[in-house]
């Protein structure tokens, strides 16, 4: 979800629009409500807000390095799925489905690129 989001936030800079502050919040007072029904606890679900909110910002900054084309950053995806070091074919498949996944927003305009991922097909 993070790294989806991500590309969202990097074609939406691209495109000089700005996302709404309401969809961030919503995305993470999702996530709050998950852990809270999973039974945690106020501490328990703060601190793993926060470091969700870490591994978000994490992802944000280092999936993307070139400035002018989405280029995904292998050793962002290896730190989060470790699995995929294991196995080069898993590792290519999610770049490539990362890859569609940027053109298909990228062709979207950046007002209704959150209510039309739901079309993507990979």
């Amino acid at each position: 979800m993070f790294f989806h989001y991500a590309i969202i936030l990097i074609i939406s800079k691209k495109k000089q629009y700005k996302i709404d502050q309401k969809n961030y919040n919503n995305l993470f007072y999702s996530i709050e409500n998950n852990l809270r029904e999973l039974g945690l606890g106020d501490i328990s679900v703060n601190k793993k807000m926060k470091n969700l909110n870490k591994i978000f910002y994490d992802i944000l900054l280092k999936l993307n390095n070139e400035k002018s084309n989405l280029v995904l950053n292998k050793d962002i995806f290896i730190k989060y799925f470790e699995n995929l070091a294991q196995n080069g074919d898993n590792l290519k498949k999610c770049e490539m489905y990362f890859e569609r996944f940027y053109e298909f927003c990228f062709d979207i305009p950046p007002q209704y690129m959150i209510e039309r991922i739901k079309d993507f097909k990979y």
